[in-house]
Formats: C-alpha cells, sequence, structure tokens
C-alpha cells in the first residue's frame, strides 16, 4: 500500500516539474499553445500524464 502511495506522489511531482521544463524550455511565445501557455497548465498536464504512467505499472 505505501509503495502504491509513493509510486502516485513520484508520478505526480515528477510529471509535473517536467511539465513545468517543458514550459519554460519549449514554451510558447504568444500563448495561444493549449498545453504550454501558462505554467500551471504545464504542471497539471505533466502531473496527469504522470500519473497515468505511475497507475499504469
Amino acid at each position: 500500500m505505501k509503495a502504491t502511495a509513493l509510486r502516485i506522489g513520484l508520478g505526480l511531482v515528477i510529471g509535473g516539474a517536467l511539465g513545468y521544463a517543458w514550459h519554460r524550455l519549449v514554451g510558447c511565445s504568444t500563448g495561444a499553445c493549449p498545453l504550454t501557455a501558462t505554467p500551471a497548465r504545464g504542471i497539471s498536464y505533466g502531473a496527469v500524464l504522470g500519473l497515468i504512467w505511475a497507475l499504469a505499472r
């Protein structure tokens, strides 16, 4: 049970960090990009993808 919670937590944190990094490194200069227009969106999408990855393992 603890391992599952740890895996989910790590998936969320690592995914969020990667989403923020994607926003900072690739980003969107016009603000029209749906995934990277704001840091909150990048973090949110990254965290969701990290959660999906963690649950799939």
